[in-house]
């Protein structure tokens, strides 16, 4: 030993590597590229931010690792189809607070009914097509309010106050029920979609117009006329809050408040399109001839007359020849919703509404800088405050977000010229070197003149550098190019055999 103390050498040195599955999964679109001729700032700032960017990526796909709660799905016993397990015998296999997710409410007088789910999965509003309207806090099976608009109810939407389309105005309610506005200028609306980065109410109506109601402000944004008829079939994209309108003449159009013709017009269907809907990344859309669709976490429900369906893996390479679970209702289907992070699909039809376990729906590994379903009061209080302080503009809503990082190049060229003609000189031209007045003398026209020749060659020094460059690395492919040349004409038939 010789008083040496023996080091342990780390048998795998540095930090572990990271699988390149899991760095995609977190990947935030393509590295932007130094354009040619960028100043130094402007490289220095790009490799920073690009710096800044794979740190969180790797962070991200490190701090995953530790989370290992995946969605469990239903599987059956060999030679067993799950779609022909009940939800009674489901019910009773689970727990308790899990069974606890299976009830149906019997609400045969003012039916049928839509429905939709709170953001954090807490809350589930229902409205009937004959004016019952009623909030509940679904969990712990505690009526928050309930009332009779006297009216037909087209459609609504839950958050902290819920919105109603009712049969000529939109109305406005809180939690309590109590009613805050009526929004005339928004008649004869049919479907209701809510962008919440951007406290954006989007309405599709009756008269072929689409509006986008500003909820922090209370002002119009946007109205227009599509011009397609009657909007009955609307959804919007996660990803880029574009709003996705279904058609009879079997079109679906995708719109943005910023401009007064569609986006996208594309013909998906010979007959009408009758549900819509978009998965969370904003890549795969579903379309239905007739009745309803909903899709979450790779499972897709489509429901038709009285039965129900749910689909698994719908989003892979193979087809799907059965569904993964199956349930019949007493009454025809006019409503479905995933409640977010539950696994439970929620379902409205004409003998009331039915909560329906579909395991797998459920997100097992959440965001709760995003949307906390266990947050309290005063957490949703500063989270409110915070969300109203980074609200998007409805200016940024447009087909790739990735847009929003990038220079027009175009549009700034475009506007340069303009200026130029306006003003009659480059305000970004550079100034010429105008020499400092001196004392004693120094600023004689003389001594003026050879402090401007000192420096007049540094406006080209860019220019001769780039073009002696250029030069340089054009000669230099010349060069190896006339090598290989050679070379070839030196080979023969014979050199294949040497080593």
């Amino acid at each position: 030993m010789n008083g040496e103390s023996l080091e342990k050498k780390d048998p795998f040195p540095g930090e572990a590597p990271i699988p390149l599955k899991q760095l995609q999964k977190f990947q935030r679109g393509e590295k932007y590229k130094v354009p040619a001729g960028a100043s130094r700032r402007l490289k220095e700032a790009i490799i920073s931010s690009e710096a800044m960017s794979d740190l969180a990526q790797k962070q991200a796909a490190r701090y995953d690792l530790l989370l290992p709660e995946d969605a469990g799905f239903l599987e059956g016993d060999e030679d067993e189809d799950t779609n022909t397990i009940s939800q009674d015998v489901i019910a009773d296999a689970v727990d308790i607070t899990s069974g606890s997710k299976y009830f149906s409410l019997h609400l045969s007088q003012f039916g049928p009914y839509r429905l939709d789910y709170s953001r954090n999965g807490w809350h589930l509003l229902v409205g009937g097509k004959k004016g019952h309207v009623a909030c509940i806090d679904w969990q712990s099976k505690c009526l928050m309010c309930e009332m009779n608009v006297m009216e037909t109810v087209n459609d609504q939407l839950d958050q902290a106050m819920f919105a109603v389309a009712q049969k000529r105005w939109l109305y406005i309610y809180d939690s309590k029920g109590v009613e805050l506005h009526c929004v005339k200028k928004f008649n004869d609306v049919l479907r209701m979609q809510f962008l919440p980065y951007h406290f954006l109410l989007a309405t599709a109506s009756a008269t072929g117009f689409l509006q986008y109601l500003d909820v922090s402000v209370g002002k119009e944004v946007a109205a227009i006329c599509t011009k397609m008829g009657p909007l009955d079939v609307m959804s919007q994209n996660p990803h880029n809050a574009i709003i996705h309108l279904g058609h009879p003449n079997g079109t679906v159009s995708l719109w943005s408040p910023n401009q007064k013709e569609p986006l996208v017009k594309m013909l998906c269907h010979r007959g009408a399109v009758r549900s819509l809907t978009v998965d969370k990344t904003g890549t795969r859309v579903s379309q239905s001839l007739d009745r309803k669709l909903k899709v979450q976490r790779g499972l897709l429900s489509a429901a038709t007359g009285d039965i129900v369906q749910v689909y698994q893996n719908v989003l892979g390479s193979s087809p799907v020849s059965k569904p993964y679970m199956a349930h019949r209702l007493r009454g025809q289907i006019w409503g479905l919703a995933y409640c977010p992070f539950e696994d439970v699909l929620g379902i409205g039809h004409g003998e009331g509404f039915t909560s329906m376990i579909v395991p797998g729906a459920g997100e097992p590994n959440f965001d709760a800088l995003d949307t906390n379903p266990y947050r309290s009061s005063k957490q949703r209080q500063e989270w409110e405050v915070k969300a109203l302080l980074e609200k998007m503009q409805p200016e940024l809503i447009g087909l790739d977000p990735g847009q929003l990082s990038k220079v027009d190049q175009a549009s700034f060229e475009q506007r340069h010229k303009e200026q130029v003609e306006a003003l009659g000189f480059d305000p970004l031209a550079k100034d010429k070197f105008k020499p400092k007045t001196k004392k004693k003398g120094r600023s004689s026209a003389g001594a003026i003149e050879k402090r401007k020749r000192k420096v007049a060659h540094e406006d080209q020094r860019d220019v001769i550098q780039q073009t002696v460059q250029e030069r340089t690395e054009r000669e230099k492919e010349l060069k190896e190019k006339s090598k290989e040349k050679k070379n070839l004409e030196n080979k023969t038939t014979l050199d294949r055999f040497r080593k």
